[in-house]
C-alpha cells in the first residue's frame, strides 16, 4: 500500500484532521496527544527535551490559529507532503506548515511535521 496512490481528496480527508489536531495540541501543550499519530521512526528521532521546550516557551507553537489554508500536495517515494499556510493568534505574518504522511504497518502515520 502506498499513500501516493490515493487521490488528493482521499489524502486531504486524512491530512486536515491530523493537522488540526497538531495545532490544537500544540496550543494546549498536550505533548502525548500531539505525538499520538507520529511514526515510530519519527518518535525515535525526537529530542523530547527540545519538543518540551516548544510547548513551554514558543509563542508561535502555543498560539497557532485554527484557521489554515491548504496549499498543495507533493508526492515522493512512499510519502506525501501536505502544505498549509498557517497563522498565529499573537504574531503577525504567515508560516508554511508541512505535514508528511505515509503508511506504517498498514496505518497512516505522521513522518514529519513542521512550521517554517
Amino acid at each position: 500500500m502506498n499513500i501516493i496512490d490515493k487521490t488528493d481528496e482521499e489524502i486531504l480527508e486524512l491530512a486536515h484532521p491530523m493537522w488540526d489536531d497538531l495545532v490544537k495540541y500544540s496550543n494546549t501543550g498536550q505533548y502525548g496527544k500531539f505525538i499520538r499519530n507520529f511514526s515510530y521512526n519519527l518518535l525515535l528521532g525526537l529530542n523530547e527535551v527540545e519538543v518540551g521546550k516548544q510547548f513551554a516557551k514558543s509563542e508561535l507553537a502555543r498560539n497557532l490559529s485554527e484557521d489554515r489554508d491548504y496549499l498543495g500536495i507533493i508526492r515522493r517515494g512512499e510519502h506525501v507532503t501536505v502544505l498549509y499556510r498557517q497563522r498565529s493568534t499573537k504574531k503577525e505574518g504567515e508560516w508554511l506548515g508541512r505535514l508528511v504522511l505515509g503508511y506504517e504497518k498498514g496505518e497512516i502515520k505522521i513522518f514529519g511535521a513542521s512550521i517554517f
